[in-house]
């Protein structure tokens, strides 16, 4: 456990040394800045994502240090701006992590991973809603299904949701209704609008049967990919290229692969 230990510590050690001496001595490195490398780290954020989408370990670990190296670069810029640096980041991850496990470290009981989510959002409202709101703290960033899941999620703590998964079911229906409607009027700006509700209640529906729905939504994605590369790969086959085959016969390739899929 000791030498596990001291190999971590080396190892987080020699990263913080690497990434003073890129800082010093590497062209590239000196001119960075918070904003310069805010797009680099949500591109590793997926490449991450990627990774464990694939079940590629190696992967993971790869994209892992990357995200590490962004966290200690970031620490190193608000040390240089005498702002924190990576131990008061380390250390405040710390503390609010004992903060929201008194089931942990206090005597608060939780006995299922419910529990735990439930008393962990209640703490992160106690910190925050006072000067944020409850919904305040969801990134402005997200992706717009993620964003949708969480501030949805953040109201059902409080109560402000449907009593059963069932109930969510009118929600969707009548947002397709109003989709329906809206097609007909030409009018873009609100069909727009509607086609967000539906796409809101539907995230909802599947928080309710507890379903990722990014997870539900790559998985089909991944899906139509390998299908309509199929397609390509049959049509290049057929000596002709895309766009020159009919609908007919890209539809028969749709569902060979369909086919072999099941």
């Amino acid at each position: 456990m000791l030498f596990a230990m001291d190999r971590k510590l080396e190892a987080t050690a020699r990263l913080l040394e690497v990434m003073d001496t890129l800082r010093e001595k590497c062209p590239w490195d000196r001119e960075q800045t918070f904003h310069s490398l805010r797009n680099n780290t949500i591109e590793e954020t997926f490449e991450l994502v990627d990774a464990i989408t694939d079940n590629n370990m190696e992967g993971i670990k790869e994209e892992l240090g990357d995200l590490l190296l962004h966290v200690v670069f970031y620490s190193k810029l608000g040390d240089e701006a005498h702002e924190f640096d990576y131990a008061d980041v380390a250390n405040a991850v710390c503390d609010k992590l004992i903060y929201r496990h008194p089931h942990v470290y206090g005597d608060v009981l939780a006995d299922s991973p419910e529990e735990v989510k439930q008393n962990w959002e209640a703490l992160k409202l106690r910190k925050k809603a006072r000067r944020q709101g409850l919904l305040g703290g969801v990134p402005r960033s997200l992706p717009a299904t993620v964003k949708a899941f969480r501030v949805s999620e953040k109201a059902a703590a409080v109560g402000f949701d449907w009593e059963s998964a069932a109930d969510v079911w009118g929600k969707v229906k009548e947002e397709i209704a109003e989709v329906e409607a809206e097609v007909h009027s030409g009018d873009m700006d609100r069909l727009e609008s509607e086609f967000g509700d539906l796409f809101f209640a539907l995230v909802n529906a599947c928080r309710k049967y507890g379903i990722d729905p990014e997870n539900a939504l790559e998985r089909t994605n991944k899906k139509f990919i390998a299908r309509f590369n199929h397609v390509e790969q049959r049509v290049a086959e057929s000596g002709k290229m895309m766009g020159e085959a009919s609908l007919d016969e890209m539809e028969s390739y749709w569902q060979e692969a369909k086919a072999d899929n099941k």
